[in-house]
């Protein structure tokens, strides 16, 4: 069972990092790419909202990513996940 859950934290963790990767470049509307940007933002946007009601963010920076992501590594850790988080 924790090693489903400790696979489970490695690919949300590469979910959350291909949205934010996605946020640095451009997407039209219409193209293959804005639908794979709209399938991440649907995976990890019930997770991110509500910390983001909690840490607004500074400015343009998102640091509900950023908290969830310490809470990724803190829960991996605590499971005792064996190799890298990624």
């Amino acid at each position: 069972m924790t090693q489903v859950v400790c696979a489970t934290l490695n690919v949300y963790t590469i979910i959350l990092f291909a949205r934010a990767i996605l946020t640095w470049f451009p997407v039209r509307p219409d193209t293959g790419l804005a639908s794979v940007q709209h399938v991440l933002v649907q995976l990890t946007e019930p997770v991110l909202a509500p910390v983001r009601r909690v840490i607004p963010p500074a400015g343009m920076f998102d640091l509900s990513f950023i908290a969830v992501l310490f809470a990724i590594i803190i829960l991996h850790g605590l499971l005792g996940c064996t190799g890298t988080i990624f």
